[in-house]
């Protein structure tokens, strides 16, 4: 079963919103058609917002449900039974709609310690908890939930906003991609201020921890040593909800697709070490407080953006590094949890940017997007399956 499908012109492409574009490319006549289809579709699963594979050699695939339950499964189409790896549903906190068992990665070195982390919501009171497991060693499909140990926990002021992603970098350090907090319009100016962790994108040391704390900081991080109260686990900040971010196999960059409020705008932004992406002086290229003018200084602009006529809450993806599709090697795969669209962005910090759309299947809720061991890219969608995109036969 296929349950969309829409023709990717190449390399045709739609330009849009920011101030480094200029024009559409010509239009050409080659075509490449590409389908969703099912991956897996003995399986079903209840609101899956994550799905992850450790470099392990194992070829499985994790799905992360929201409301606090990990499932682990062959990757096979033929599968037909998913284990349940981790179940914390005793102590995740769904009081809204973006809250929960948010996001999973597995430490670089999981073959060796088991250990993997994963990033939820609690309450009493309400906050965001990043926290490490470890696999039980007589039998590597099941983890014991007493096992937890807290590396972080963070204030949250709302129930939205939540961002909920974390990853390995390339450099070995835990990222955290934290949203501003809730409500709307960053009523307490969270991201702007660098004395709190809402609105940033974090990066922590895990494996020397120091100063009484479950992690470290690494010391070349933008706030490391200041004096001036700043928190030294800020990496980058202004961000408003990340909703997804992934670091390139090939080039190492920190792409994240940051959700937008009163266009909306929706933005895709390549993450940098200290720098700021704007939120709420700015959202994407124009200016949301005051809205007649701001000040620009010292903002990254995002590489790209949409408005509400093609999508209303950004799902950030993958750079795609597999084998199946070659047409798509090294473009940014990403979505609209909205609108069901599904795109290609190409960018390479010296020429204008190339979008293409991919997919258009409005009753396609993508929630995120994973990619197994062989790089193949999937989406998570919130009618309870997990897509594959690929070529038509």
């Amino acid at each position: 079963m296929e349950i969309g499908h829409l023709i990717y012109l190449l390399p045709l492409f739609f330009m849009a919103g920011c101030g480094n574009q200029e024009k559409a490319a010509e239009p050409t006549k080659k075509f490449l058609a590409i389908n969703l289809a099912p991956a897996f579709s003995k399986l079903t699963f209840d609101r899956p917002v994550d799905l992850q594979s450790p470099s392990d050699g194992s070829n499985r695939i994790f799905v992360v449900q929201q409301p606090g339950i990990i499932s682990v499964f062959d990757n096979s189409p033929a599968v037909n039974k998913a284990e349940i790896f981790l179940d914390i549903t005793d102590r995740v906190f769904m009081g809204h709609l973006e809250e929960g068992l948010l996001g999973l990665t597995f430490h670089p070195h999981f073959h060796e310690n088991g250990f993997f982390y994963v990033n939820y919501t609690a309450n009493q009171p309400r906050r965001t908890v990043i926290a490490r497991f470890q696999i039980d060693n007589k039998n590597p499909t099941r983890t014991d939930p007493l096992s937890q140990r807290i590396i972080l926990e963070i204030p949250q002021p709302f129930g939205n906003h939540k961002g909920g992603q974390l990853a390995f970098g390339p450099d070995g350090y835990l990222y955290i991609g934290m949203g501003d907090g809730g409500s709307g319009g960053d009523p307490y100016g969270n991201a702007q201020n660098l004395k709190n962790l809402l609105g940033k994108m974090l990066r922590l040391d895990v494996d020397h921890p120091g100063q009484g704390k479950n992690y470290g900081i690494p010391q070349d991080n933008p706030f490391a040593g200041n004096t001036q109260g700043f928190r030294e686990e800020i990496y980058a900040y202004g961000l408003r909800n990340p909703w997804r971010f992934s670091f390139d196999l090939l080039t190492g960059w920190l792409w994240a697709g940051d959700v937008g409020q009163n266009k909306p705008i929706e933005e895709i932004d390549i993450i940098e070490k200290g720098k700021n992406y704007g939120w709420n002086i700015m959202e994407g290229s124009q200016c949301f407080f005051p809205p007649d003018g701001c000040n620009k200084t010292g903002i990254e602009l995002p590489i790209w953006e949409y408005t509400n006529d093609m999508g209303r809450s950004i799902t950030g993806g993958y750079v795609y590094r597999g084998r199946n599709i070659p047409e798509l090697q090294g473009a940014y795969i990403y979505g609209d949890f909205m609108s069901g669209r599904v795109w290609a962005l190409r960018y390479d910090k010296k020429s204008a940017p190339e979008n293409a759309l991919l997919i258009h299947a409005p009753q396609l809720n993508p929630a995120s997007f994973g990619m197994d061991q062989q790089n193949e890219i999937y989406i998570c969608s919130f009618d309870g399956h997990i897509y594959k995109i690929e070529m038509s036969k």
